[in-house]
Formats: structure tokens, C-alpha cells, sequence
């Protein structure tokens, strides 16, 4: 009720400028990523000893490398919580409302009180690894979730149908979990592999060679399978926005591939594994937005142009009307029969 009140206080939002923000978050949690990267890659983990204050009573870092570099982090996840919560509120304030759009927003912000809570918890046991690798997966998590938000917001609300074939969209479902499987695989080589975060800490136990080689056969299979499926959407003719951003995909994976083999035989040098962990957010974020671009509204406009139908004086009164996927079939069957 207390949320409502304020809310309601705040200035009406527009579609623009609300997608605008979804683009911010998005990004912000993209370098959110990076920068814990970092964290680890320099040993600088436990470079603030103490959370929510980096020493004992003093918030501000000392100026030394390791605390600086951790609160640096610390700074990256305070903007993201600001531009978290400024979306949320935003997401009340859009006009026009979408509810769909506001339960989107409000998971940024469910996000990023866990991400507060396991960050905290990071600290307290020393690094954990398994509560390190569990970090990185939320982060990648609450990304989607603003990819999500970015992509709905884009369209007209209601109903989604599919633009390619069911079996398509099933082939790209098992892509989105094979993704899911590497980058899991990939936090645990990282858990088991020599950058702890800080001296002493405790690596989870498996083999880091057996780790890797797991990981690889798991990503090239993924790949793959990813060019396999770019041959579907080929055959099967899907929308030229479809192949491309599969397209996309492919290369983007067949970089990341490279940059996993150079970091294996420079012996995990530091400064490819924080490329190798950037390019793994770019491929998570690419299999999102391939998956989400299988789907449109049944009224497949954006919101300016439904509003522009719907205002329009020759809009059949006022009205919108939306014509069901198998009429729309047929009548592109009809008028290439013409043709």
C-alpha cells in the first residue's frame, strides 16, 4: 500500500523512456559480471574484509590496490541497484500500464535482494566457491530477466504465437539448456581452477584438467548443435531476423570457443579469462534473444503503431481488430495465389 502511495507520487513514464531504462539495467549487469571478474582474477575477494562496510567501521576503501579494486565492485552494484529500483518504479508509472511489464520489473528488484544477501554470505565464508559460482549464475539470471523486459517492452501486450515451426522452437529450447549446462560447467572449472579470489581459499574439489576438458567437449557439441540449428532456420525459411541473430549466435560462440582453448594453453593467464567471461554473458544474452525472437504478439505491432491504428479516423471506428494466426495464414495464401 506504502509502495502505491509513492508510486503514484512520481511522474507518469513513457514507453521510450521506460525502455531506455530496461537498455541501462541490462548493460549494468552485463558489466556487473565483468567487474566480479575482476575481483577474483586480481585476488582481490576478501580485499574489504567486513559487508556492508569494506574494514570494520570504515565504508571507504584504503588506498590499496586489492580493497580498491573489491570496492570498485561494490560501486558497480550499487548503481545497479539504483537503476534496479528506479526501473521497478518505472515499470508502475508507464503509461500505458502493462502489468506483464511491472512483474518483470519487480523481479530486477527480487534479483537484486539476493544478489545482496549471496553477496554478503560470499564474504562471510571466506569465498566459498560453490557460493562464488552460485553469485555468477544469479547475475546471469536477473540479465535475462531485464533482456526479458527490454524485448515485451518493445511489443504490443496480449497473447504470443510463435513465427517459425513448433519443431523450431523446441530446437532452440534445448539450445537455451545446453547453454545453461556450459556455463555451468564453466563455473566449475573456474571453482576448481587456480584464480580463488584471494590466498587460501577453498577450490571446489574436482579435477581442474578433467573440469576443463569437460567444459570444451560440452561447448563444441554446443556449437555444433547451434550449427545445426542455424541449417533448420535456413531450410525451414524462418524470418531473416531469426537466421540472423542465430548467425550471430554462432560467432559469437565460435570466438568464445577460441578464447577458451588460448586460455587453456596460456595456462589461465588472467587477462583472457575476464575476455572469456565477457563473452560468456554475450553469449547467454544472444540465446535469450534468439529464443525471445521466435515470438510476437497475435497483433504483431509495436505499441506506437497499435495506438496509431486506434486512433486513426479510418481505424474501423476506433477499433483495433486482431485476426487470428490461421486467418492471417490463409490470407497470405489467397494473395500469393493472386499474385
Amino acid at each position: 500500500m506504502a509502495l502505491r502511495t509513492v508510486a503514484s507520487r512520481l511522474p507518469t513514464i513513457s514507453p521510450r523512456t521506460f525502455q531506455t531504462l530496461a537498455v541501462v539495467t541490462a548493460a549494468c549487469y552485463g558489466l556487473l559480471v565483468v567487474t566480479g571478474g575482476a575481483v577474483r582474477l586480481t585476488g582481490s575477494g576478501l580485499g574489504c574484509l567486513d559487508w556492508p562496510t569494506c574494514s570494520q567501521h570504515d565504508f571507504i576503501a584504503s588506498a590499496s590496490f586489492h580493497p580498491l579494486v573489491e570496492f570498485s565492485n561494490r560501486m558497480v552494484t550499487i548503481a545497479v541497484s539504483v537503476v534496479s529500483v528506479v526501473t521497478f518504479l518505472a515499470g508502475l508509472r508507464r503509461s500505458p500500464f502493462r502489468r506483464d511489464l511491472a512483474w518483470l520489473a519487480g523481479g530486477l528488484v527480487l534479483g537484486l535482494v539476493a544478489q545482496i544477501i549471496l553477496g554478503g554470505l560470499v564474504v562471510l565464508f571466506k569465498l566459498n566457491p560453490y557460493l562464488v559460482a552460485l553469485h555468477f549464475v544469479l547475475t546471469l539470471v536477473v540479465l535475462a530477466d531485464a533482456l526479458v523486459l527490454w524485448h515485451r517492452g518493445r511489443l504490443a501486450g496480449g497473447p504470443r504465437e510463435a513465427i517459425v515451426q513448433r519443431e523450431l522452437v523446441w530446437l532452440i529450447r534445448i539450445l537455451l539448456v545446453l547453454v545453461t549446462a556450459v556455463v555451468l560447467a564453466g563455473t566449475v572449472v573456474t571453482g576448481s581452477g587456480p584464480h580463488a579470489g584471494a590466498p587460501g581459499t577453498s577450490r571446489i574439489d574436482f579435477a581442474f584438467r578433467d573440469a576443463a576438458e569437460l567444459h570444451a567437449t560440452m561447448a563444441l557439441f554446443t556449437i555444433g548443435c547451434t550449427l545445426a540449428t542455424l541449417f533448420a532456420l535456413h531450410v525451414a525459411k524462418a524470418p531473416a531476423a531469426v537466421q540472423r541473430r542465430a548467425r550471430i549466435l554462432l560467432e559469437v560462440m565460435f570466438v568464445q570457443g577460441m578464447l577458451g582453448y588460448t586460455q587453456y594453453f596460456l595456462h589461465d593467464a588472467a587477462a583472457v579469462i575476464e575476455v572469456h567471461l565477457a563473452g560468456a554473458t554475450s553469449v547467454w544474452t544472444n540465446i535469450v534473444l534468439l529464443y525471445l525472437g521466435l515470438f510476437r504478439p497475435v497483433l504483431a505491432t509495436s505499441e506506437p503503431e497499435a495506438a496509431a491504428v486506434a486512433t486513426s479516423p479510418t481505424g474501423l471506428a476506433g477499433r483495433t481488430t486482431i485476426v487470428p494466426a490461421p486467418a492471417r495464414a490463409l490470407a497470405g495464401d489467397l494473395g500469393d495465389a493472386r499474385a
